[in-house]
C-alpha cells in the first residue's frame, strides 16, 4: 500500500519543523504498512489488534511529550500530535488506545506520582509491556464527574477501593488502572493492579461505534491497595480534568486524520465513479461537497497546530482545548457524513473507510467531553457566566 499523501491545501507543511515531519511521516507509514491492512477486520469482530502495542512502544507513540529518562520520546506537542492525527486516519480505536495510555495513564503517573512510581510504571507503559486504562467515568456520572461514587477508605496499611467506572477504554486488558475515588470527600488518584483481589472488568459488547478498541466495565468490590498506590499530588476533581485536557487536545488532532481519510477517499471516488457519462466531480453539486469538506479540514489543521505552539509554549488555556475539541469533532462528523453521500451505495462497505470513521465519530463527539459540555466550557470563560445547571 502507497503511503498516504497528506492533505495541505495551505501549505502547512512549511509551518512545521524537520523532527515534526519526520514523526508524522514514520507514523504515516506505520498506519498504512501495518494498520489499515488489518483494521477492518478488527472493526468488524469488534475487538482491538493488541499485536499492535509493542510496535507503537518501539515507535516512541506512548506517552510521546514525556522525558526520555521515563521511556518517553521527549518530542513537542505538534508532533506528538501530528502522530495522532496520522493513528486516527487509521482508525479512532488506534488513537484512543495511544491517547488513553499516554495522556490518561502515564500522565498523571508523571505529574502526581513520586519518583518510585513514575520509575516503577512509566518505562514498562512507555514499551506496551503493561497496558493501562483511566477509570473516572461511573453509570451514572459523566459529565458530572465530581458526583462519583466510587469510595476510598483508609485502613492501617493502605486503602479499601469500592465502586463502578463505566466506558472504559483498555480496560478488560489492562495490567493498572488510573483510579479516581473519593477520600474523605476529596477526588484522589489510586495506581491499581488489575489482578488485584475484588477487582473485575466486563467486556462492554455490542457497539456499533469504536468497535476497534476495548471498552469496559470496572468493578471494585472490597479491593486493597497499598498506602504506595495513592498518587499523592492529587488534590481533588481538578487532578482528573488535567489529565482530560490531554486527552481532549489528543482528540482535536486525531479526528483531523479521520477528516483526511473522508475526504481524500471521496476526492478520489468522485473522480472515478461514472454517472450519466461523466465522473461525479463534473457535477457542480459534488464539488460543493468536497470544497466545502477541505475548507473545514484546513480551518481544523490550522487550529490544532496553533494550538499545539500554544501548548508548547505553556501558554494555553483549557477553555482553547475545549473549542478544538467542539470544533474539530463536530467537523468530522460533517466531512464524515457528505463522504458517505458521496460514496453512494458503495460508502457503506469496508472497501471504503467512510462508513467506519462515521460510527467511530459518534462516540468521539461525546467522550471526553460532550458538543454541549464543551460550549457550556468556553460559554463561561468569554462571558463570566456559569450555565451548567
Amino acid at each position: 500500500m502507497p503511503n498516504f499523501k497528506g492533505v495541505d491545501y495551505y501549505n502547512i507543511e512549511n509551518l512545521l519543523t524537520e523532527e515534526e515531519r519526520l514523526i508524522r511521516n514514520t507514523v504515516r507509514e506505520f498506519t498504512d504498512k501495518e494498520a489499515l491492512p488489518i483494521i477492518e477486520e478488527y472493526y468488524m469482530k469488534g475487538t482491538f489488534p493488541t499485536q499492535l502495542v509493542r510496535r507503537m512502544g518501539e515507535l516512541g507513540l506512548l506517552g510521546m511529550t514525556l522525558p526520555e529518562e521515563y521511556g518517553g520520546a521527549g518530542v513537542s506537542n505538534v508532533a506528538y500530535g501530528l502522530a495522532m492525527q496520522e493513528l486516527e486516519r487509521g482508525d479512532s480505536g488506534l488513537r484512543s488506545f495511544a491517547s488513553v495510555q499516554g495522556g490518561l495513564v502515564m500522565y498523571p503517573i508523571y505529574t502526581f506520582g513520586t519518583e518510585e512510581q513514575k520509575i516503577r510504571y512509566l518505562p514498562k507503559l512507555a514499551t506496551g509491556d503493561l497496558i493501562g486504562c483511566f477509570g473516572l467515568t461511573e453509570p451514572d456520572f459523566g459529565s458530572n464527574p465530581g458526583g462519583m461514587l466510587t469510595k476510598a477508605e483508609k485502613t492501617e496499611d493502605g486503602f479499601i477501593l469500592n465502586g463502578t467506572k463505566m466506558w472504559i477504554t483498555n480496560g478488560s486488558i489492562a495490567d493498572v488502572a488510573i483510579v479516581w475515588a473519593k477520600l474523605d470527600g476529596k477526588v484522589r488518584g489510586f495506581i491499581v493492579d488489575t489482578n488485584n483481589e475484588g477487582f473485575s472488568s466486563v467486556l462492554m459488547t455490542g457497539k456499533h461505534s469504536l468497535r476497534a478498541s476495548i471498552t469496559s466495565e470496572l468493578i471494585m468490590e472490597d479491593v486493597f491497595v497499598p498506602e504506595s498506590a495513592l498518587l499523592p499530588k492529587t488534590t481533588g476533581l481538578r487532578s482528573p480534568l488535567m489529565c482530560l485536557n490531554q486527552a481532549r487536545y489528543s482528540i482535536a488532532w486525531g479526528v483531523v486524520g479521520s477528516m483526511m481519510a473522508c475526504y481524500d477517499s471521496s476526492l478520489e471516488y468522485s473522480k472515478t465513479r461514472i454517472q450519466f457519462g461523466k465522473p461525479i466531480a463534473s457535477y457542480q453539486l459534488t464539488q460543493l461537497k468536497l470544497v466545502n469538506m477541505l475548507t473545514e479540514l484546513t480551518k481544523a489543521q490550522l487550529l490544532v497546530l496553533q494550538l499545539g505552539r500554544l501548548k508548547d509554549s505553556g501558554e494555553v488555556k483549557h477553555t482553547q482545548i475545549s473549542m478544538a475539541k467542539r470544533n474539530n469533532v463536530e467537523q468530522a462528523l460533517k466531512i464524515a457524513q457528505d463522504a458517505r453521500e458521496l460514496h453512494g451505495a458503495n460508502g457503506i462497505l469496508a472497501e471504503y473507510p467512510v462508513m467506519r470513521h462515521l460510527n467511530n465519530l459518534q462516540t468521539v463527539k461525546t467522550y471526553e467531553g460532550t458538543h454541549e459540555m464543551h460550549t457550556l466550557i468556553i460559554g463561561e470563560d468569554i462571558t463570566g457566566i456559569p450555565a451548567f445547571n
